[in-house]
């Protein structure tokens, strides 16, 4: 038996740097992150040989086919955390991991078929990384849009009405409920949207 004594190095985290990850998104996680706004995504059961460490750059993935639909940062992990500054390996997760978006595609996904993909979470080259972000780009100009959701409701009183509305929402929620936007100051520019995506709501274009 012979013991590794040289200093360990990562070949995908530079030295002084920080590393590159690719975190592939579960089954159904994907509907769901497009549908409701998270400011982080937090997986479990990711004990393994692959921990990525707070600061660490992700790129998020969904599968069949591979596309990229988030760019995040590592921000915490679970499990106990040791926090010596002699020990490189300090600050590396157990089996939940935390990462907080810094731009979302959701709706837009980026193909990503050349990455090999090695389980859950697999190391990247920083440069990989980098073209990756770079097929992003930067994010769009935000703008103001009005948002509404309107039911008919039949109720003996306005509170009540109020109260039935929100049960119908939480019952429902947005994958039968359809929500209708449109830009600020451009209300003939309404679309209503059901899961997350642009839906026909006239029944006679339907025919």
């Amino acid at each position: 038996m012979s013991t590794d004594t040289a200093p360990r190095t990562d070949p995908i985290r530079p030295a002084g740097g920080t590393g590159a990850w690719a975190v592939l998104l579960p089954a159904g996680r994907y509907e769901a992150e497009r549908l409701v706004h998270h400011d982080t995504l937090e997986l479990t059961g990711l004990d393994g040989d692959a921990r990525p460490r707070r600061g660490d750059e992700v790129a998020v993935l969904a599968d069949a086919p591979p596309r990229l639909v988030a760019l995040g940062r590592v921000v915490t992990g679970g499990g106990e955390q040791r926090e010596d500054p002699e020990d490189p390996e300090s600050d590396r997760f157990g089996g939940t991991l935390v990462v907080a978006y810094t731009r979302r595609v959701f709706d837009e996904p980026v193909p990503a078929d050349a990455l090999t993909l090695d389980g859950r979470v697999t190391a990247l080259d920083p440069a990989v990384f980098r073209e990756l972000a770079d097929r992003v780009g930067p994010p769009p100009l935000r703008r103001s849009w009005l948002v509404s959701l309107d039911l008919p409701i039949e109720a003996d009183s306005p509170a009540e009405a109020v109260r039935l509305f929100w049960a119908y929402v939480q019952e429902l929620g947005p994958r039968e409920l359809p929500a209708f936007v449109s830009p600020s100051g451009d209300e003939l520019a309404m679309q209503a949207f059901v899961l997350g995506a642009e839906a026909n709501q006239d029944p006679e274009e339907d025919d």
